[in-house]
């Protein structure tokens, strides 16, 4: 009886251990690890693979959300759309929300970067790196700079996203993998937040509302697809997805003649209709409201218990979640007049920017609330000014963009599906 009581709990935790979507990485010791670059993935995730329809070489692409602290890995299906295959807590990552604007701001990057073989340090400081690709052509066109922005281990960060030894041993295995297989660029998206209509409408006073706006573009393209979005730039705005009908895409000058694809257009409006239905309920429910948007020493003091034992490099920041909050405007104005009577810069003042916690149960939204960012017109750039992620600077030299798709896996797929198929069909049912 024992022994049968014993089985039938094991049972039970394989069971529940079943049901999980995604991959959770436990933390393990990693120096026994002699040949960290060609360090095979473990068994349980080739078997999540195939439970998933997923071939070990496929393409990968990499999503990081800042807020919540999460960096995901989506790999692609033989069907062609991706699915996510392993998520982890992102161990530190300096700054607050907002995209990366010059050197030794300490502000991680935010928006969409194209990785290749090149991109890959296998012999980082931080023992294993991949280069985000900072400054894209994105942000070359508006004046932004920085260097050595990486995704990498060691949990130590000054403008990269850190993650623990055994986390970045698992990410660089699947960029690895994947360039194996053919895949020539592996899209980053670095977002500051999942961004749905809540998210959105709490953050809606933020000072970067405007450039989350054109990011949620290219987000909601990949949603609605379940594939990389094609990513270009022009008049120094991301566009996606957009199909040239005359001229080329040039960084800082007006915008070719494009348009979006007819059914992904339409798409995207039944995507956007909904969206915009949620907004407008939560910009209602979060009126009078703020969120706080703590700094990095309040996310810092969270996890101070991690430090302890630690070397002293070993810098893990907290939730921004956990340590942000959400207050009355009339709360929020007394606390930045506190702040600033000790001296103490405000770029937290661009916390008036955010409002409302999701999770709240309050009622809130903040004077004024900005517009719902509305679908992109069948033509190009919506209000949302569409954004297109470029190409990458490898060793200091930009990657053309490419013609097309280049995360389209042609090693996997036959020949003539490529030829019937322009990228943008896809992820459309058959």
């Amino acid at each position: 009886m024992r022994l049968r009581h014993i089985a039938l709990l094991a049972c039970t935790a394989l069971m529940l251990a079943g049901c999980n979507e995604t991959l959770e990485t436990v933390e393990r010791d990693v120096s026994h690890v002699k040949n960290k670059v060609d360090y095979p993935l473990s068994a349980s995730i080739l078997a999540e693979m195939d439970k998933k329809n997923m071939d070990r070489n496929a393409p990968i692409l990499i999503r990081i959300f800042k807020e919540e602290g999460k960096l995901e890995i989506w790999k692609a299906k033989r069907d062609n759309r991706f699915d996510v295959i392993a998520s982890y807590d992102i161990c530190a990552w300096s700054g607050k929300l907002g995209p990366k604007i010059k050197e030794g701001d300490r502000q991680a990057p935010e928006g969409f970067y194209n990785l290749t073989p090149g991109h890959l340090n296998p012999n980082s400081n931080y023992y294993l790196a991949i280069n985000t690709g900072f400054p894209n052509r994105y942000d070359q066109a508006n004046g932004r700079n920085g260097t050595n922005l990486m995704i990498h281990g060691a949990c130590s960060s000054s403008g990269c996203y850190s993650m623990t030894d055994a986390q970045v041993l698992e990410i660089y295995g699947f960029a690895r993998d994947a360039f194996k297989g053919g895949q020539k660029t592996v899209q980053l998206q670095a977002l500051p937040f999942r961004m749905t209509a809540e998210n959105m409408a709490r953050h809606r006073n933020s000072e970067h509302f405007e450039f989350w706006k054109m990011l949620k573009v290219g987000y909601d393209n990949f949603e609605v697809t379940k594939r990389p979005p094609e990513v270009n730039v022009c008049e120094k705005k991301y566009v996606f997805n957009q199909q040239l009908e005359g001229g080329q895409f040039n960084a800082s000058a007006a915008c070719p003649k494009m348009s979006t694809p007819p059914a992904l257009a339409s798409a995207l409006a039944s995507y956007e209709k909904t969206y915009d239905l949620a907004y407008t309920k939560a910009a209602k429910k979060l009126d009078g409201m703020v969120w706080y948007d703590p700094s990095e020493a309040e996310r810092k003091a969270l996890v101070a218990e991690k430090r302890k034992g630690r070397e002293p490099a070993y810098a893990p920041t907290g939730s921004a979640l956990k340590a942000g909050k959400l207050m009355k405007e009339t709360e929020f104005a007394a606390l930045m007049e506190k702040k600033a009577a000790k001296g103490l810069t405000a770029p937290a003042a661009t916390a008036i920017a955010s409002s409302a916690n999701p999770r709240a149960t309050v009622a809130p939204t903040i004077a004024a609330p900005k517009p719902a960012p509305s679908a992109p017109a069948p033509t190009m750039m919506a209000s949302a000014a569409p954004s297109a992620s470029g190409q990458q600077v490898a060793a200091a030299q930009s990657v053309p963009v490419p013609a097309v798709n280049p995360l389209a896996f042609t090693a996997q797929q036959p020949a003539e599906d490529a030829e019937k198929k322009p990228f943008w069909k896809f992820w459309a049912k058959e």
